[in-house]
């Protein structure tokens, strides 16, 4: 009987660990930078942080990689105020969003801001990317490249850094006009809710958008 209960309690411990272990691989991990293109003084973090200003790093962010799980970034301690949801993958520059983030979490995927007074989320819970905002703009047709999450009208992408950039577009909520020119002008074309992976004539040459009701 001493042999089986030995290789019993040997297996329990393996299985122990192997659980561990896969606790450890699943967690999620991002960095953040102060400068863009991953530049500068970084910090890591596996945990929830509800004040970077502990960490000394409160307000500073301008580009990050989401190493692994989904993460919440908001610009006010206790993830208050507005936040954006970031992937796995880098993010090289964050297009209006620079120097804003004062604390972070980890969120599985969800996208719910009913517990701290932001937006309500459309989770993504298909796994496709660009959900969350109610548009999303892309460097790349096929959603590719860097990307523009948005939810106000834009008079000029400039102040964006994504002028004549935009190569497809996810429309999540309400239609939208996008315009060749700044303030609206020159031509523009209306997108209701879809995934548009190609824009044709008019890719790579979007320079301001607005919600249309």
């Amino acid at each position: 009987m001493k042999p089986f209960f030995s290789r019993l309690i040997k297996t329990a411990s393996l299985l122990t660990a192997a659980t561990l272990l896969a606790g450890a691989v699943h967690a999620g991990e991002l960095t953040l930078y102060k400068d863009s293109e991953f530049r500068g003084p970084s910090i890591s973090l596996r945990d929830a942080t509800p004040n970077l200003e502990r960490a000394g790093f409160n307000d500073v962010t301008s580009s990050v990689i989401v190493r692994s799980g989904t993460w919440e970034l908001c610009e006010h301690a206790a993830f208050q105020g507005r936040c954006i949801k970031l992937d796995r993958g880098e993010y090289r520059m964050l297009e209006g969003f620079n120097d804003k983030v004062s604390s972070v979490r980890e969120i599985n995927g969800r996208d719910d801001r009913d517990d701290h007074g932001g937006r309500p989320g459309r989770g993504d819970h298909d796994g496709r990317p660009g959900r969350g905002e109610d548009i999303v703009l892309f460097a790349q047709a096929g959603f590719g490249g860097r990307r523009a999450e948005l939810h106000n009208d834009v008079r000029n992408l400039e102040d964006y850094d994504f002028n004549d950039r935009a190569g497809s577009v996810i429309v999540n909520e309400g239609g939208w006009e996008l315009c060749e020119h700044a303030e609206f002008r020159g031509r523009c074309i209306v997108l209701k809710p879809g995934r548009y992976e190609f824009l044709n004539d008019m890719n790579n040459r979007i320079s301001s958008l607005r919600r249309v009701r």
